[in-house]
């Protein structure tokens, strides 16, 4: 594809800033770039004012995420995006209500991150999701993979409890050795439960993602980074357009 025909990338981002970050890293990584202008063109709300959705779904929060994103989708498309991302996976919990938002598709990082799985880990029957709580609970995962015949393998209580604390401590910019020790750790109990394969369903922990002979394992950031290059630079289909009739 000629650059003037590359389709430009809206990113609903600041959940957190640094899964932001980590994901634009990983899109400028996947370009082969001799200059600037070979790289993805992207509009980026690194938005941290998001109400938090694991308060929303797990914790009792009363601040619905749902406006806030639907007004930066909006936002995105009217500034000239042909299409949106949203590195962050407990906020897809609001995928459709943002798709009903806009005229332009609305990528479903769940979905492509089970794809992704399946086509690494062919043999898959049981994955391993390392998530944020609100996650696990709202089954976005169990879903995905439920689509493709794969079960679902989750931390036992207190390991999901730590993860959770793991993601947290990422958000506050506690990120080094300790925190991927403690990924690893967890990662490998819940291959020890079954799992043939791990997900790293928290885009906070894409920032620390492990080597890849540490743990089997595919990264959901990594997952949407390459469907955003195929798009743009390989001219890949994105999904459907919503009818502007079903717009409210």
């Amino acid at each position: 594809m000629t650059q003037q025909q590359e389709k430009c990338a809206g990113v609903l981002g600041g959940m957190g800033p640094d899964a932001t970050v980590d994901f634009m890293n990983r899109l400028i990584r996947l370009v082969d770039a001799k200059e600037d202008n070979d790289h993805i063109r992207c509009i980026v709300d690194n938005n941290p004012k998001v109400p938090s959705r694991i308060k929303a779904l797990f914790e009792g929060g009363k601040e619905d995420p749902a406006p806030c994103l639907m007004d930066m989708a909006r936002r995105l498309e009217a500034w000239g995006a042909d299409f949106l991302v949203m590195p962050c996976n407990t906020a897809h919990y609001y995928h459709e209500q943002i798709q009903s938002a806009v005229r332009i598709p609305v990528l479903d990082m769940i979905r492509l991150t089970a794809r992704a799985a399946r086509q690494k880990f062919p043999q898959l029957r049981k994955a391993g999701i390392l998530a944020t709580s609100a996650t696990v609970r709202v089954g976005l995962y169990e879903k995905a993979f439920g689509e493709l015949g794969i079960a679902t393998l989750y931390p036992d209580e207190p390991d999901q409890a730590g993860l959770l604390a793991l993601i947290k401590s990422i958000k506050a910019g506690q990120i080094g050795e300790p925190q991927r020790a403690a990924l690893i750790a967890t990662g490998r109990r819940v291959l020890e439960k079954g799992a043939q394969a791990l997900v790293l369903a928290c885009t906070e922990l894409s920032v620390i993602a492990p080597q890849k002979d540490e743990l089997p394992f595919v990264d959901a950031s990594q997952a949407l980074a390459e469907e955003t290059f195929a798009i743009v630079k390989q001219g890949k289909a994105t999904p459907p357009y919503p009818s502007a009739d079903s717009l409210p």
